[in-house]
């Protein structure tokens, strides 16, 4: 077997850190929670505390300035476990990148920190009843008002930490006629009026992996 050379010993040692936390708040509770169909909420404080959220996002928005070996080390922790449910991945890879890389100076100073400490979980809201990968087909509009801001309508489905999320990036077409290219990106809040999360999904597998439906009239 040939041995690996990608990780430095500093790596090693996070894989054994992060291995003693899965070990004590994911592993006596995840068949629990595939019964339940979501995690609990309790799951994402825990590792906030513990500084295995956003790892990778400066130190100036919360996170630690880790390099991606970190995430890569944390995924594959969580895959070896076979702990399905954990909605770490889209939480901290998928979702605070966007806005480090996409938001306002005030979106990141508001949410970046909030992610990195598992005080709000985040969502990215593509798939509809009928559009998934496409995005190009969605129906969910965002038409700006004359005071700037956006009137948003429709649904997602298939929204993996939906029934957890606090913060949603949702795809929406703000030029319909422009079709795929006229397609963005909004930030919803939980609270927001006419945001509603549905009802949690049952699946064949990834069971205690929240998913729901989302509706949008905001």
């Amino acid at each position: 077997m040939i041995e690996r050379s990608l990780f430095s010993p500093e790596h090693e040692s996070f894989h054994d850190a992060f291995r003693r936390f899965m070990d004590k708040e994911i592993a006596p509770f995840h068949e629990q929670w595939e019964e339940q169909g979501y995690v609990d909420r309790a799951v994402w404080h825990k590792a906030g505390d513990n500084g295995f959220l956003c790892m990778t996002m400066p130190e100036a928005y919360g996170g630690s300035g880790a390099d991606k070996l970190y995430s890569v080390v944390q995924m594959e922790e969580l895959a070896r476990g076979g702990f399905s449910g954990i909605g770490y991945g889209l939480h901290s890879e998928i979702v605070a990148p966007y806005i480090l890389h996409y938001g306002t100076e005030a979106q990141k100073q508001k949410y970046l920190p909030k992610l990195a400490s598992g005080e709000m979980v985040g969502a990215i809201a593509m798939s509809e009843p009928a559009a998934g990968s496409d995005l190009q087909g969605i129906k969910s509009t965002a038409i700006k008002q004359a005071d700037g801001s956006y009137l948003l309508n429709g649904s997602k489905t298939f929204i993996t930490n939906g029934w957890h999320a606090d913060l949603v990036i949702v795809v929406a077409k703000t030029m319909p006629a422009a079709g795929a290219k006229g397609c963005s990106l909004l930030l919803v809040e939980r609270g927001m009026p006419g945001f509603e999360v549905g009802k949690r999904l049952k699946k064949l597998g990834l069971k205690a992996q929240d998913t729901s439906e989302l509706f949008l009239a905001t």
